[in-house]
């Protein structure tokens, strides 16, 4: 017999229902609640996504300067959390022709145009007399510049296969840095400056210590085929210097503050600029090995003693005048002898961005023929650059000199002129030493230095007291004819023997 099937009772069914609606009520809830979190998600993702549009367009409606500045700014910051510079990784491109021979350019221009600017402001500011006494501070440590950098640029950018690593590199630079700032204080000491002048010099030394250790990160950039990161670099540090100087100068009219704010501001951008460029935007060094450092030191010798002995050479008849004419007639002279470091200049501007191929050229014995050819196409800019500059200022250069300084030039154009022929030869003579260092035999160069640095020497002294001046700037020219006589031989004796 057939089992009947219970029916639930009436109170068993109430529940039942209460149980599918409290359920459904539920599952309503549910669904509530999901799409309520859904939404919610949404809203915080398009306020997001507004949020980072409104930051772009802020972003791109900024100067391009200040972006470029806010994002390195990020990347120090990022360095210093990560405490390491190899964790940051390369941002910008080598091998690129035209921005090094743009930013290259500008960088040059700007470190060549720092003295004749800071000359003119001080002249404008604080009088030729004082100007004078800036100029001489300057030029004597420019001079001590050549031994901070101990010759090592050309042979460190021409080191193709990294044989010294760049740590060593900059073990030897601080090394000569010192070196460059305890002879500072023995030639103060020598020339018993008073706490003014003394304080004047110790500014322009910092600057130019600070220009002597950037270079060896400079180097390293074009090393690795990013010059214009070096050009960079070179450019902010002297327009940085020029405006720091010239408002202190203009707010307080004290050459020792000016010069002191000057030194800072160039420690600053080697600290926040140059120093972290180098390390984040080229490989990873080598650890440090002193047998390296000695090579260093052995090898450039030749080269630093060449390139002092030239720098002094061109040095000498300033300090013949030191003593014998007034502070005065620095400004004089450093304002004829500009235009011709210009040239200088300008011929650099030229070649020094092809050291690295021009080395690669003369390593490759099938291309030597090439190699005369871009010799003697340098020589020859640098012939129609100084015939330019003759030209320019024969029509209204010795005007503008006297229109910037606020003095008269006319009795001074005849010293001009010869002034641009010696530059030329400098800028011929500059060239060939480099190719020479290119060709390791930048040992042979310094005994003519030796020999042209005596003769500039005993003529400066006699002519300067003989015809004053003038005597200054016969000397400087006579010993830039000798010199370029005896390196174009020179020369021509290494391409007989290779």
């Amino acid at each position: 017999m057939e089992r009947k099937r219970r029916r639930p009772s009436s109170q068993n069914r109430r529940v039942n229902r209460r149980d599918r609606r409290d359920l459904r009520d539920d599952s309503k809830n549910s669904r509530r609640e999901r799409m309520d979190g859904y939404r919610r998600e949404r809203e915080r993702e398009r306020q997001d996504l507004h949020r980072r549009s409104r930051s772009k367009r802020s972003e791109n409606s900024q100067p391009y300067l200040r972006q470029v500045i806010n994002r390195w700014w990020d990347r120090l910051l990022d360095v210093a959390d990560k405490r390491s510079f190899s964790s940051g990784a390369s941002e910008y491109e080598a091998n690129q022709t035209t921005r090094d021979y743009l930013l290259n350019t500008v960088g040059l221009a700007a470190w060549g145009a720092l003295f004749p600017i800071l000359s003119i402001v001080a002249t404008q500011l604080a009088g030729a007399e004082q100007a004078g006494m800036f100029s001489m501070a300057f030029t004597t440590a420019t001079l001590l510049l050549y031994v901070g950098n101990y010759g090592v640029r050309t042979y460190q950018v021409s080191d193709l296969d990294e044989a010294d690593s760049f740590a060593s590199y900059q073990v030897q630079r601080i090394a000569t840095v010192i070196l460059m700032l305890v002879l500072g204080w023995l030639w103060c000491s020598i020339k018993g400056y008073d706490s003014q002048m003394s304080l004047i010099t110790w500014g322009a030394f910092g600057f130019r210590a600070v220009d002597a250790l950037a270079d060896v990160y400079e180097a390293r950039l074009q090393q690795m085929e990013k010059l214009y990161l070096s050009g960079t670099s070179q450019a902010v540090r002297s327009v940085l210097g020029i405006v720091v100087f010239s408002f202190l100068l203009l707010v307080t009219r004290n050459l020792v503050v000016a010069s002191m704010g000057m030194a800072i501001s160039a420690v600053a951008t080697l600290v926040l600029l140059t120093i972290p460029l180098a390390l984040l935007e080229t490989p990873k060094s080598r650890s440090v090995d002193p047998l390296e450092i000695k090579e260093l030191f052995v090898e450039c010798f030749p080269s630093f003693a060449a390139l002092f002995l030239f720098a002094l050479i061109e040095t000498v008849p300033k300090f013949a005048m030191e003593g014998v004419l007034p502070y005065e007639s620095q400004v004089f002279f450093n304002a004829i002898y500009f235009p011709a470091q210009s040239i200088l200049m300008i011929v650099g501007f030229v070649y020094k961005p092809q050291l690295v191929r021009i080395a690669s050229v003369w390593a490759d014995r099938s291309r030597r023929a090439r190699f005369d050819i871009i010799v003697f196409a340098m020589l020859a800019v640098s012939v129609v650059v100084t015939v330019g500059m003759l030209f320019v200022f024969a029509m209204v250069g010795v005007w503008l000199n006297g229109v910037m300084y606020g003095v008269d030039f006319e009795p001074y154009r005849m010293a001009q002129y010869l002034m641009i022929i010696a530059g030329g030869l400098s800028a011929a003579i500059d060239f060939l030493y480099q190719v020479i260092t290119v060709l390791r035999r930048q040992a042979q160069a310094t005994i003519i230095y030796l020999a042209a640095f005596v003769f500039v020497t005993i003529a400066a002294v006699v002519l300067v007291r003989m015809v004053g001046f003038d005597g200054a700037v016969y000397s400087y020219l006579a010993v830039m004819v000798a010199l370029m006589a005896m390196l174009s031989v020179q020369y021509v004796l290494i391409r007989i023997r290779s």
